[in-house]
C-alpha cells in the first residue's frame, strides 16, 4: 500500500523560477491515468504532464487533435487523485485557446477544476490576450515552442524546428513575448540543442526540453516510452530506461500457461 509517508516533497509553481535561478535541473514526465501517478507520487520527479498526447498513447489515436477538453479533464482529474500531491500540469486541447477569452477561459476552468495546478498551451502569435488574461485570473501558465504538436499538418509531419536563422530567431521571440506575458516555464520540443541553449540563457523563467539537448533547465518524457512500452516507437530524444513492455509479455505469457495447465489459481489463492 502507498502511503503519504512514502511520498516525495512537492514543488510549487513559483519553485520553477527558484530552482533555474539555483542551477537545479527539473524533471517532468507525462502520465495520464490514476495507476501510474500513484507509482509516481513515490518518486522525485518534480512535475507531472497530463499531456494531450493521451489521444495517442492512450486512445491509439494518429494525432493529438482529438483530445478535447472532455478527454483532457477526465485525465487530469484522475492523475491529480493519484498524484498524492504533485505538481501536476494540464494541456489546454486543439483549439481551446484559439475561440476568444471567453472560450478559453472555460478551458482553463474546467482543467484547473479537476486540479491542475496549471495549464500549458503552444505558441503565442494570436493567442498573447488569452495567455495574459489567464495569468491575471491566477491561472499559470506553461508555453510550448519548437515543433508544436497541434500544428503538426503545418510542418508536414513531425519535424525538427528551428534550423535554420530565421526559424530560430522566431522562436527566441515568441520565448521572450511568453515570459513578459507572464508564463512560469516554457516547453522547447524537437529543436536544434544550440538553439534550445541561446533561449534557456535568454530567459528568467525555466525551459523543459524534449529532443532539445542537455541546456535546457529540465527535462520531460513521455511516462510509456521511458519505460520501454512504446517497442515500435522510440523517437531519437528518448531512451527507454526500462524494458517493461517486454516484462509484462512474460507475465503475461505465464499467467496464461499456469491456467491452461491448471495451476493457477492454486489452493493458497482460493477460498474455503
Amino acid at each position: 500500500m502507498m502511503t503519504a509517508s512514502s511520498q516525495h516533497q512537492s514543488i510549487t509553481i513559483p519553485d520553477f523560477i527558484r530552482l533555474k535561478a539555483e542551477g537545479q535541473k527539473l524533471s517532468l514526465l507525462t502520465c495520464y491515468d490514476y495507476s501510474f501517478a500513484r507509482w509516481l507520487s513515490k518518486t522525485a520527479i518534480d512535475a507531472i504532464l497530463v499531456g494531450d498526447s493521451a489521444a495517442m498513447v492512450m486512445h491509439g489515436h494518429r494525432n493529438t487533435l482529438t483530445a478535447d477538453i472532455e478527454i483532457m479533464r477526465l485525465h487530469t482529474d484522475a492523475v491529480v487523485r493519484g498524484a498524492g500531491g504533485k505538481c501536476v500540469i494540464a494541456d489546454m486541447p486543439f483549439m481551446s485557446y484559439r475561440k476568444g477569452i471567453p472560450a478559453a477561459m472555460e478551458a482553463a476552468r474546467e482543467l484547473m477544476c479537476a486540479g491542475a495546478n496549471a495549464v500549458k498551451l503552444e505558441g503565442v502569435d494570436g493567442h498573447e490576450d488569452v495567455v495574459q488574461r489567464l495569468v491575471g485570473s491566477g491561472v499559470p501558465v506553461m508555453g510550448h515552442l519548437g515543433l508544436e504538436p497541434q500544428s503538426m499538418h503545418r510542418y508536414g509531419g513531425y519535424r525538427v524546428q528551428g534550423r535554420n536563422l530565421a526559424d530560430a530567431e522566431e522562436i527566441n521571440r515568441q520565448a521572450l513575448l511568453l515570459e513578459k506575458l507572464g508564463a512560469f516555464a516554457i516547453v522547447l520540443e524537437c529543436i536544434p540543442a544550440s538553439v534550445a541553449n541561446d533561449v534557456t540563457r535568454a530567459l528568467r523563467i525555466p525551459t523543459i526540453g524534449i529532443g532539445a539537448g542537455a541546456a535546457c533547465d529540465g527535462q520531460i518524457l513521455v511516462l510509456q516510452d521511458l519505460l520501454g512500452l512504446n517497442a515500435d516507437f522510440q523517437p531519437k530524444f528518448s531512451r527507454h530506461f526500462s524494458e517493461l513492455g517486454a516484462a509484462v509479455l512474460e507475465a503475461v505469457g505465464e499467467y496464461d500457461r499456469a491456467v491452461k495447465h491448471s495451476e493457477f489459481p492454486a489452493a493458497k489463492e482460493s477460498y474455503e
